[in-house]
């Protein structure tokens, strides 16, 4: 039986990076993470130690620095497609490029009525995140968020479902769901307006998800997947991870009172997670989820 080398890649693992645009006194600044790995004529790399076809993750790390000073960071989708692309189309024996970045949104600080140009304040917002693959004749993009955290303080039922002899669930008609979002969503194309694109899927999320009279954290789920998939036609998958936030009403009748769905006890753990992916009926994704 011959041993051979499997599939694999290498590269630098999370390479913070901050950029600030200056025009003027007003800054603008766009945080990220980016990790990019690599993968190509590696064989001999692995079984004899020459190294004369790997280029050094400190390398890597270091063009994004570079690439930061030089073209500056628009979106973090954008970024990643430069960076895929170098890699892939300056080195012949790198054949595929995958790069995988993390936003982390800051915001103006407000002096007085008055936002500063300059003072800024980490948001509470989401992670924005992004993966972008490359072969050097193809490129994959997946946008997508993560600790998005969200509340319907009413129009939530759970009931009907299977009861067996361990079952304590009681069913209910009217709850509490909440859910910490995370979302990807594939691209068909990477000629896109990718902030602006952000912020309609994000409100699309958003929107489905106050909207949907929900029977079933499921259902809200793919009602999210839906309308993103309706209102932005070069987006032609979503996936969505949404664990359930649950919140179990307290039993104040020792104390004689009503609880009427107002007082609650938020658990942490264990939860439930729901799962799904809605798709329009497209040609397969290729390496754009890996």
């Amino acid at each position: 039986m011959s041993i051979k080398l499997g599939p694999n890649r290498y590269g630098k693992a999370e390479t913070r990076v901050v950029r600030v645009t200056k025009n003027g006194s007003r800054h603008e600044i766009r945080d990220l993470n980016v990790s990019s790995a690599l993968s190509g004529e590696m064989e001999s790399v692995h079984r004899t130690g020459d190294n004369s076809a790997c280029l050094p993750t400190d390398t890597q790390k270091n063009t994004v620095y570079a690439f930061a000073k030089q073209y500056g960071i628009s979106s973090p989708e954008d970024f990643g497609l430069k960076l895929a692309r170098h890699f892939v189309d300056s080195q012949p024996t790198i054949h595929h490029s995958r790069v995988e970045l993390e936003e982390y949104t800051w915001e103006r600080n407000v002096v007085g009525l008055n936002a500063h140009p300059h003072s800024f304040v980490r948001s509470g917002r989401e992670t924005r995140t992004a993966l972008v693959h490359y072969d050097g004749d193809k490129a994959w993009v997946v946008s997508g968020l993560k600790d998005l955290t969200v509340l319907n303080s009413t129009n939530s039922e759970f009931h009907g479902f299977i009861k067996d002899r361990y079952t304590t669930l009681r069913e209910t008609r009217e709850r509490v769901l909440a859910t910490e979002v995370t979302a990807q969503w594939r691209h068909s194309t990477d000629d896109v307006e990718w902030d602006k694109s952000y912020e309609t899927v994000r409100r699309c999320l958003l929107g489905a998800f106050a909207d949907t009279y929900s029977l079933s954290l499921q259902q809200t789920l793919f009602e999210m997947g839906e309308r993103v998939l309706e209102t932005c036609p070069h987006i032609v998958e979503v996936k969505l991870a949404l664990p359930n936030k649950h919140h179990f009403e307290v039993d104040l009748s020792p104390f004689g009172m009503v609880n009427d769905n107002e007082v609650f006890f938020a658990a942490d753990r264990p939860y439930g997670l729901i799962e799904g992916t809605v798709i329009r009926d497209v040609p397969a994704a290729g390496p754009a989820w890996d």
